[in-house]
């Protein structure tokens, strides 16, 4: 797909997004990040076709319900210790793009509380399924 057409594609979408969800986690290589939870910020940008999101009956069940989003960090979370931010997007980013509706995703984490001279240390990624 060329890049024109992505654009073409992403164009007529809705982006859904979760922001600065704020989660406590067991996350990072070093000695200190392995005996106790860290804050981690993660955003999600979802991007679904207009013609698959746009509700006729005003009904939660017409669109991707933010639910999905939280509950889906919620549960890579519960599954214990994630050394690396990448491993933590790459697995969201996979849920996400497994979604029937999203074809594109933009998934960061950041952890804000690693260097006192600094907001925060993160990723990013952003993917589209092969349409």
């Amino acid at each position: 797909m060329t890049s024109a057409t992505n654009t073409n594609v992403l164009a007529n979408c809705r982006r859904l997004f979760l922001k600065d969800y704020d989660v406590p986690m067991n996350i990072g290589v070093h000695e200190f990040e392995k005996k106790a939870e860290q804050r981690v910020i993660i955003n999600i940008d979802l991007y679904v076709p207009l013609k698959d999101n746009s509700p006729q009956q005003d009904d939660l069940a017409e669109v991707v319900d933010y639910d999905f989003m939280r509950e889906t960090i919620k549960s890579i979370v519960s599954q214990g210790h994630i050394q690396l931010q990448e491993t933590l997007c790459d697995e969201i980013m996979q849920r996400m793009l497994a979604h029937p509706l999203v074809i594109a995703a933009r998934v960061s984490s950041e952890k804000p509380d690693v260097y006192p001279d600094c907001a925060s240390v993160g990723v990013e990624s952003f993917q589209m399924k092969n349409l």
